[in-house]
Protein backbone atom coordinates (compact mmCIF):
# COMPACT_ATOMS: atom_id res chain seq x y z
CA UNK A 1 0.00 0.00 0.00
CA UNK A 2 1.55 3.58 -0.76
CA UNK A 3 1.84 6.10 1.87
CA UNK A 4 -0.92 8.48 0.38
CA UNK A 5 -3.62 5.82 0.47
CA UNK A 6 -6.67 6.87 2.41
CA UNK A 7 -6.06 4.40 5.46
CA UNK A 8 -2.40 4.17 5.44
CA UNK A 9 -2.22 3.59 9.12
CA UNK A 10 -3.92 0.24 8.60
CA UNK A 11 -1.39 -2.92 7.55
CA UNK A 12 -2.16 -4.53 4.28
CA UNK A 13 -3.00 -8.71 4.55
CA UNK A 14 -1.34 -11.22 2.16
CA UNK A 15 -4.03 -10.27 -0.92
CA UNK A 16 -3.51 -6.50 -0.38
CA UNK A 17 -6.39 -5.59 1.78
CA UNK A 18 -6.27 -3.71 4.36
CA UNK A 19 -6.58 -5.85 7.67
CA UNK A 20 -8.92 -4.43 10.76
CA UNK A 21 -6.26 -2.32 13.21
CA UNK A 22 -7.97 0.39 15.77
CA UNK A 23 -7.53 3.87 14.99
CA UNK A 24 -9.38 6.12 17.41
CA UNK A 25 -8.66 10.15 18.06
CA UNK A 26 -4.98 10.50 17.87
CA UNK A 27 -4.42 10.34 21.62
CA UNK A 28 -7.18 7.96 22.56
CA UNK A 29 -6.11 4.40 20.52
CA UNK A 30 -7.21 2.41 23.71
CA UNK A 31 -10.89 3.40 23.80
CA UNK A 32 -13.04 0.48 24.12
CA UNK A 33 -14.65 1.31 20.49
CA UNK A 34 -11.31 0.69 18.89
CA UNK A 35 -10.57 -2.95 20.31
CA UNK A 36 -11.88 -4.73 16.96
CA UNK A 37 -10.33 -7.93 17.87
CA UNK A 38 -11.67 -8.33 20.96
CA UNK A 39 -15.47 -8.58 19.69
CA UNK A 40 -17.79 -10.69 20.84
CA UNK A 41 -21.36 -11.54 19.99
CA UNK A 42 -23.93 -8.62 20.46
CA UNK A 43 -26.19 -10.50 22.63
CA UNK A 44 -22.89 -11.63 25.07
CA UNK A 45 -21.62 -7.69 25.26
CA UNK A 46 -25.61 -6.24 25.41
CA UNK A 47 -27.85 -8.79 26.46
CA UNK A 48 -30.24 -7.16 23.93
CA UNK A 49 -31.45 -6.77 20.84
CA UNK A 50 -30.46 -3.20 19.69
CA UNK A 51 -32.88 -1.03 18.15
CA UNK A 52 -30.65 1.44 15.80
CA UNK A 53 -31.74 3.82 13.11
CA UNK A 54 -29.46 4.85 10.56
CA UNK A 55 -30.25 7.87 8.85
CA UNK A 56 -29.11 7.92 4.87
CA UNK A 57 -30.29 8.66 1.70
CA UNK A 58 -30.32 11.88 -0.53
CA UNK A 59 -28.23 10.21 -3.16
CA UNK A 60 -26.74 6.61 -3.32
CA UNK A 61 -23.55 7.99 -1.60
CA UNK A 62 -25.48 7.91 1.93
CA UNK A 63 -27.69 5.33 1.26
CA UNK A 64 -26.10 2.13 -0.26
CA UNK A 65 -23.67 2.54 3.01
CA UNK A 66 -25.96 2.59 5.38
CA UNK A 67 -28.12 -0.20 3.60
CA UNK A 68 -24.81 -2.02 4.43
CA UNK A 69 -24.61 -1.16 8.24
CA UNK A 70 -28.14 -2.38 8.45
CA UNK A 71 -27.35 -5.48 7.25
CA UNK A 72 -24.55 -5.87 9.57
CA UNK A 73 -25.97 -4.94 12.24
CA UNK A 74 -29.36 -7.53 11.33
CA UNK A 75 -26.95 -10.22 10.69
CA UNK A 76 -25.94 -9.64 14.74
CA UNK A 77 -29.05 -9.65 15.69
CA UNK A 78 -30.04 -6.13 16.45
CA UNK A 79 -33.42 -4.21 14.79
CA UNK A 80 -32.09 -1.48 12.56
CA UNK A 81 -34.46 1.25 10.92
CA UNK A 82 -33.53 3.50 7.47
CA UNK A 83 -34.44 6.85 7.28
CA UNK A 84 -34.27 8.03 3.97
CA UNK A 85 -35.26 11.08 2.23
CA UNK A 86 -38.56 11.50 -0.21
CA UNK A 87 -36.33 11.75 -3.16
CA UNK A 88 -37.41 9.18 -6.10
CA UNK A 89 -33.39 8.20 -6.16
CA UNK A 90 -34.09 6.75 -2.82
CA UNK A 91 -37.80 5.19 -3.11
CA UNK A 92 -36.25 3.83 -6.45
CA UNK A 93 -32.71 2.10 -4.99
CA UNK A 94 -34.27 0.82 -1.79
CA UNK A 95 -37.18 -1.33 -3.44
CA UNK A 96 -35.13 -3.51 -4.19
CA UNK A 97 -34.35 -4.51 -0.16
CA UNK A 98 -37.54 -5.58 0.91
CA UNK A 99 -36.26 -7.02 4.08
CA UNK A 100 -35.13 -4.00 5.47
CA UNK A 101 -37.77 -1.27 7.19
CA UNK A 102 -37.49 2.41 5.84
CA UNK A 103 -39.18 5.32 6.69
CA UNK A 104 -39.27 8.67 3.99
CA UNK A 105 -38.35 11.68 6.54
CA UNK A 106 -37.85 15.69 4.83
CA UNK A 107 -34.32 16.43 3.99
CA UNK A 108 -33.53 20.00 4.64
CA UNK A 109 -30.51 21.56 2.92
CA UNK A 110 -29.25 24.42 5.13
CA UNK A 111 -28.55 27.71 3.49
CA UNK A 112 -25.49 29.83 3.98
CA UNK A 113 -25.82 31.44 7.55
CA UNK A 114 -26.33 34.88 6.41
CA UNK A 115 -29.38 33.84 4.14
CA UNK A 116 -32.82 34.88 4.84
CA UNK A 117 -33.83 31.52 4.29
CA UNK A 118 -31.74 30.37 7.33
CA UNK A 119 -35.22 31.75 9.63
CA UNK A 120 -37.55 29.28 7.47
CA UNK A 121 -34.60 26.33 7.74
CA UNK A 122 -34.84 26.41 11.33
CA UNK A 123 -38.18 26.21 11.59
CA UNK A 124 -38.31 23.28 9.42
CA UNK A 125 -35.40 21.64 10.83
CA UNK A 126 -37.28 22.22 14.75
CA UNK A 127 -40.14 20.06 12.87
CA UNK A 128 -38.07 17.85 11.49
CA UNK A 129 -36.33 16.94 14.70
CA UNK A 130 -39.73 16.69 16.48
CA UNK A 131 -40.72 13.97 14.05
CA UNK A 132 -37.42 12.19 14.88
CA UNK A 133 -38.02 12.21 18.46
CA UNK A 134 -41.53 10.77 18.08
CA UNK A 135 -39.80 8.16 15.79
CA UNK A 136 -37.19 7.23 18.30
CA UNK A 137 -39.27 6.96 20.83
CA UNK A 138 -41.78 4.59 19.26
CA UNK A 139 -39.41 2.69 18.03
CA UNK A 140 -37.46 2.57 21.51
CA UNK A 141 -34.12 3.34 19.71
CA UNK A 142 -30.79 2.51 21.71
CA UNK A 143 -28.71 4.25 19.03
CA UNK A 144 -28.95 6.81 15.82
CA UNK A 145 -26.06 6.78 13.36
CA UNK A 146 -26.24 9.58 10.40
CA UNK A 147 -24.39 8.34 6.85
CA UNK A 148 -23.81 12.12 6.17
CA UNK A 149 -25.55 14.90 4.31
CA UNK A 150 -28.30 17.06 6.28
CA UNK A 151 -30.69 13.74 5.89
CA UNK A 152 -28.53 12.67 9.27
CA UNK A 153 -28.80 16.16 10.60
CA UNK A 154 -32.07 16.00 12.79
CA UNK A 155 -32.23 12.66 13.42
CA UNK A 156 -28.76 12.25 15.41
CA UNK A 157 -29.43 16.10 16.87
CA UNK A 158 -32.67 14.29 18.24
CA UNK A 159 -31.03 11.53 19.32
CA UNK A 160 -28.59 13.22 21.40
CA UNK A 161 -31.29 15.61 23.10
CA UNK A 162 -32.80 11.89 24.41
CA UNK A 163 -29.44 11.02 25.74
CA UNK A 164 -29.35 8.17 23.37
CA UNK A 165 -25.80 6.99 21.29
CA UNK A 166 -25.51 9.01 18.63
CA UNK A 167 -22.75 8.68 15.75
CA UNK A 168 -21.76 10.33 12.21
CA UNK A 169 -20.21 8.36 9.29
CA UNK A 170 -18.16 10.64 6.71
CA UNK A 171 -16.88 8.81 3.09
CA UNK A 172 -14.91 11.58 2.08
CA UNK A 173 -11.53 12.21 2.05
CA UNK A 174 -13.15 16.21 2.02
CA UNK A 175 -16.04 15.97 4.92
CA UNK A 176 -19.15 17.74 4.08
CA UNK A 177 -20.29 20.91 6.36
CA UNK A 178 -23.05 19.21 7.05
CA UNK A 179 -21.15 16.54 8.72
CA UNK A 180 -18.91 18.83 10.27
CA UNK A 181 -21.88 20.00 12.45
CA UNK A 182 -23.24 16.89 13.21
CA UNK A 183 -19.96 15.61 14.74
CA UNK A 184 -21.04 18.08 17.40
CA UNK A 185 -23.62 15.96 18.98
CA UNK A 186 -22.05 12.68 18.32
CA UNK A 187 -20.32 10.30 21.17
CA UNK A 188 -18.21 9.07 17.58
CA UNK A 189 -17.63 10.40 14.13
CA UNK A 190 -16.30 7.37 11.66
CA UNK A 191 -14.47 8.34 8.46
CA UNK A 192 -13.69 6.27 5.42
CA UNK A 193 -10.52 7.86 4.31
CA UNK A 194 -7.87 9.20 6.97
CA UNK A 195 -7.49 12.04 4.68
CA UNK A 196 -10.60 13.28 6.65
CA UNK A 197 -9.26 13.21 10.43
CA UNK A 198 -8.24 16.55 10.45
CA UNK A 199 -11.35 18.10 10.03
CA UNK A 200 -12.82 17.05 13.22
CA UNK A 201 -10.11 17.83 15.99
CA UNK A 202 -13.03 17.97 18.55
CA UNK A 203 -14.66 14.61 18.09
CA UNK A 204 -13.83 11.14 18.71
CA UNK A 205 -12.77 9.95 15.43
CA UNK A 206 -12.12 6.40 14.22
CA UNK A 207 -11.31 5.33 10.49
CA UNK A 208 -13.54 2.16 9.72
CA UNK A 209 -13.50 2.79 5.68
CA UNK A 210 -17.20 2.88 4.16
CA UNK A 211 -19.17 -0.35 4.54
CA UNK A 212 -19.95 -2.10 1.13
CA UNK A 213 -23.45 -3.95 0.86
CA UNK A 214 -23.35 -8.09 0.92
CA UNK A 215 -24.61 -8.37 -2.21
CA UNK A 216 -20.67 -6.83 -3.59
CA UNK A 217 -19.02 -9.53 -2.08
CA UNK A 218 -20.15 -12.09 -4.27
CA UNK A 219 -19.91 -11.34 -7.73
CA UNK A 220 -21.24 -13.10 -10.31
CA UNK A 221 -18.56 -14.74 -12.93
CA UNK A 222 -17.88 -12.38 -15.44
CA UNK A 223 -20.11 -14.76 -18.70
CA UNK A 224 -23.13 -14.94 -16.54
CA UNK A 225 -23.26 -11.15 -15.55
CA UNK A 226 -22.12 -10.05 -19.57
CA UNK A 227 -25.20 -12.40 -20.14
CA UNK A 228 -27.22 -10.38 -18.73
CA UNK A 229 -26.39 -7.28 -20.78
CA UNK A 230 -26.65 -8.92 -24.04
CA UNK A 231 -22.74 -8.42 -24.36
CA UNK A 232 -20.12 -10.43 -25.38
CA UNK A 233 -17.29 -11.62 -22.35
CA UNK A 234 -14.59 -12.53 -24.33
CA UNK A 235 -14.25 -8.89 -25.75
CA UNK A 236 -13.38 -5.32 -23.32
CA UNK A 237 -16.39 -3.89 -21.68
CA UNK A 238 -15.95 -0.15 -21.09
CA UNK A 239 -18.61 0.86 -17.91
CA UNK A 240 -19.83 4.58 -18.08
CA UNK A 241 -21.15 5.49 -15.08
CA UNK A 242 -22.38 8.93 -14.37
CA UNK A 243 -23.23 9.18 -10.44
CA UNK A 244 -26.74 10.02 -9.38
CA UNK A 245 -26.34 13.54 -10.01
CA UNK A 246 -26.22 13.52 -13.33
CA UNK A 247 -23.31 13.68 -16.32
CA UNK A 248 -25.10 14.89 -19.15
CA UNK A 249 -21.34 16.04 -20.95
CA UNK A 250 -19.73 12.76 -19.78
CA UNK A 251 -22.38 11.05 -21.36
CA UNK A 252 -22.10 12.85 -24.72
CA UNK A 253 -18.12 12.63 -24.29
CA UNK A 254 -18.53 8.95 -24.48
CA UNK A 255 -21.02 8.51 -26.68
CA UNK A 256 -19.39 10.62 -29.67
CA UNK A 257 -16.51 9.12 -28.55
CA UNK A 258 -16.58 5.27 -28.18
CA UNK A 259 -16.65 4.08 -32.30
CA UNK A 260 -12.76 5.06 -31.76
CA UNK A 261 -12.17 2.72 -29.09
CA UNK A 262 -10.01 -0.18 -29.11
CA UNK A 263 -11.51 -2.26 -31.92
CA UNK A 264 -13.80 -4.75 -30.72
CA UNK A 265 -14.23 -2.51 -27.20
CA UNK A 266 -18.09 -3.08 -25.80
CA UNK A 267 -20.06 -0.13 -23.94
CA UNK A 268 -22.53 -0.87 -20.65
CA UNK A 269 -23.38 2.87 -20.04
CA UNK A 270 -25.64 3.92 -17.08
CA UNK A 271 -26.89 7.51 -17.81
CA UNK A 272 -29.20 8.29 -16.06
CA UNK A 273 -33.10 8.30 -16.50
CA UNK A 274 -33.42 11.27 -17.57
CA UNK A 275 -30.41 11.22 -20.52
CA UNK A 276 -30.98 7.32 -21.35
CA UNK A 277 -33.33 8.15 -24.36
CA UNK A 278 -30.98 11.02 -25.48
CA UNK A 279 -27.63 8.72 -25.15
CA UNK A 280 -29.29 5.45 -27.02
CA UNK A 281 -30.11 8.19 -29.79
CA UNK A 282 -26.43 9.23 -29.95
CA UNK A 283 -25.30 6.07 -30.40
CA UNK A 284 -27.93 4.45 -32.61
CA UNK A 285 -28.89 1.87 -30.84
CA UNK A 286 -25.84 -0.46 -31.91
CA UNK A 287 -25.48 -3.36 -30.02
CA UNK A 288 -22.19 -2.96 -28.70
CA UNK A 289 -23.17 -0.27 -26.89
CA UNK A 290 -25.84 -0.93 -24.13
CA UNK A 291 -27.65 1.67 -22.23
CA UNK A 292 -29.61 2.26 -19.31
CA UNK A 293 -30.70 4.66 -17.54
CA UNK A 294 -30.75 2.95 -14.04
CA UNK A 295 -29.16 -0.58 -12.87
CA UNK A 296 -29.92 -2.02 -9.66
CA UNK A 297 -27.84 -4.93 -9.86
CA UNK A 298 -24.22 -3.02 -9.36
CA UNK A 299 -22.94 -6.77 -8.47
CA UNK A 300 -23.22 -7.63 -12.50
CA UNK A 301 -21.86 -4.23 -13.23
CA UNK A 302 -18.76 -4.60 -11.81
CA UNK A 303 -17.95 -8.12 -12.97
CA UNK A 304 -17.89 -7.61 -16.42
CA UNK A 305 -16.22 -4.46 -16.00
CA UNK A 306 -12.69 -4.36 -17.74
CA UNK A 307 -12.50 -0.16 -16.93
CA UNK A 308 -14.79 2.18 -15.50
CA UNK A 309 -15.25 5.71 -16.77
CA UNK A 310 -17.09 7.50 -13.25
CA UNK A 311 -17.23 9.93 -10.98
CA UNK A 312 -15.77 9.97 -7.81
CA UNK A 313 -18.20 9.85 -5.09
CA UNK A 314 -16.82 8.17 -1.94
CA UNK A 315 -19.40 5.24 -1.94
CA UNK A 316 -18.57 4.30 -5.57
CA UNK A 317 -15.47 4.78 -4.79
CA UNK A 318 -15.69 2.04 -2.28
CA UNK A 319 -17.00 -0.21 -4.70
CA UNK A 320 -14.74 0.61 -6.86
CA UNK A 321 -11.80 -0.58 -4.58
CA UNK A 322 -14.25 -3.85 -2.85
CA UNK A 323 -14.14 -5.11 -6.68
CA UNK A 324 -10.41 -3.82 -7.87
CA UNK A 325 -11.56 -2.24 -10.66
CA UNK A 326 -8.98 0.25 -12.91
CA UNK A 327 -10.82 3.82 -13.43
CA UNK A 328 -10.85 6.87 -14.97
CA UNK A 329 -11.79 9.44 -12.91
CA UNK A 330 -14.19 12.62 -13.84
CA UNK A 331 -15.12 14.51 -10.12
CA UNK A 332 -18.77 15.99 -10.69
CA UNK A 333 -17.82 19.66 -11.55
CA UNK A 334 -20.21 21.44 -8.83
CA UNK A 335 -19.80 19.09 -6.14
CA UNK A 336 -19.80 20.75 -2.62
CA UNK A 337 -16.38 22.19 -2.15
CA UNK A 338 -15.29 20.38 -5.02
CA UNK A 339 -14.91 16.90 -2.73
CA UNK A 340 -14.91 14.77 -5.41
CA UNK A 341 -11.78 16.16 -6.85
CA UNK A 342 -10.24 15.35 -2.97
CA UNK A 343 -11.68 11.95 -3.26
CA UNK A 344 -10.07 11.22 -6.52
CA UNK A 345 -6.98 12.42 -6.41
CA UNK A 346 -6.91 9.61 -3.06
CA UNK A 347 -7.28 7.12 -6.07
CA UNK A 348 -4.45 8.74 -8.55
CA UNK A 349 -1.73 8.75 -5.87
CA UNK A 350 -2.24 5.06 -5.25
CA UNK A 351 -2.43 4.02 -8.78
CA UNK A 352 -6.07 3.08 -9.03
CA UNK A 353 -7.19 5.36 -11.08
CA UNK A 354 -6.62 7.90 -13.71
CA UNK A 355 -7.89 11.93 -12.85
CA UNK A 356 -9.42 13.54 -15.18
CA UNK A 357 -11.40 17.05 -14.72
CA UNK A 358 -14.82 17.22 -17.12
CA UNK A 359 -13.67 20.72 -18.36
CA UNK A 360 -10.04 19.12 -19.86
CA UNK A 361 -11.69 16.11 -20.85
CA UNK A 362 -11.71 16.21 -24.63
CA UNK A 363 -12.65 13.22 -27.47
CA UNK A 364 -9.09 12.61 -28.16
CA UNK A 365 -8.17 12.71 -24.20
CA UNK A 366 -10.87 10.29 -23.65
CA UNK A 367 -10.35 7.77 -26.50
CA UNK A 368 -6.42 8.12 -25.87
CA UNK A 369 -6.87 7.33 -22.49
CA UNK A 370 -9.20 4.01 -22.73
CA UNK A 371 -6.88 2.83 -25.40
CA UNK A 372 -3.74 2.76 -23.26
CA UNK A 373 -5.54 1.37 -20.40
CA UNK A 374 -6.89 -1.43 -22.34
CA UNK A 375 -4.32 -2.05 -24.42
CA UNK A 376 -1.49 -2.51 -21.33
CA UNK A 377 -2.98 -5.57 -19.22
CA UNK A 378 -0.15 -5.08 -16.69
CA UNK A 379 -0.69 -1.80 -16.54
CA UNK A 380 -4.51 -2.80 -15.97
CA UNK A 381 -3.24 -5.13 -13.41
CA UNK A 382 -1.61 -2.74 -11.48
CA UNK A 383 -4.49 -0.63 -11.26
CA UNK A 384 -6.73 -3.11 -10.22
CA UNK A 385 -4.07 -4.12 -7.04
CA UNK A 386 -3.77 -0.61 -6.42
CA UNK A 387 -7.68 -0.50 -6.38
CA UNK A 388 -7.73 -3.68 -3.64
CA UNK A 389 -5.41 -2.00 -1.46
CA UNK A 390 -7.80 0.48 -0.87
CA UNK A 391 -10.60 -1.48 0.39
CA UNK A 392 -11.48 -1.98 3.70
CA UNK A 393 -13.87 -5.19 3.32
CA UNK A 394 -15.11 -5.53 6.93
CA UNK A 395 -15.58 -1.63 7.32
CA UNK A 396 -19.83 -2.22 8.65
CA UNK A 397 -18.30 -4.55 10.64
CA UNK A 398 -16.31 -1.87 12.57
CA UNK A 399 -19.27 0.24 12.96
CA UNK A 400 -21.25 -2.37 13.86
CA UNK A 401 -18.97 -3.11 16.95
CA UNK A 402 -18.43 0.64 17.88
CA UNK A 403 -22.46 1.32 18.03
CA UNK A 404 -22.89 -1.90 20.29
CA UNK A 405 -20.03 -0.89 22.25
CA UNK A 406 -20.97 2.24 23.23
CA UNK A 407 -24.77 1.28 22.92
CA UNK A 408 -23.90 -1.04 25.80
CA UNK A 409 -23.03 1.97 27.91
CA UNK A 410 -26.71 3.63 27.63
CA UNK A 411 -28.65 1.31 27.73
Amino acid sequence: MTRDSPISALPAGADGRMMPEPIGRCVMLDHPIASWQSRVKSEDRMGKSLRVVIACGGTGGHLFPGIAVAEELRARGHQPLLLISQKSVDREASRKYGDLEFIAIPAIAKPATTSLRMLPFLWKMWGSVRQCKDILRTRGADAVIGMGGFTSLAPVYAARAMGLAAFVHDSNALPGKANRLTARWCDQVFVGMKEALAYFPQSLVTVTGTPVRKEINQLPDRATAARKFGLDPSRPIVVVMGGSQGARRLNALVAEAWENFPSGTQVLHIAGSGDENRVREMTGNDARYRVVGFCDDMAAVYALTDLILCRSGASSLTELAHAGLPAILVPYPHAADDHQTTNAEVFARAGAAVLVQEADLTNDRLMSLVSEILSQDEHRESMRRAALSLDVPDAAARISAAIESAASSKV
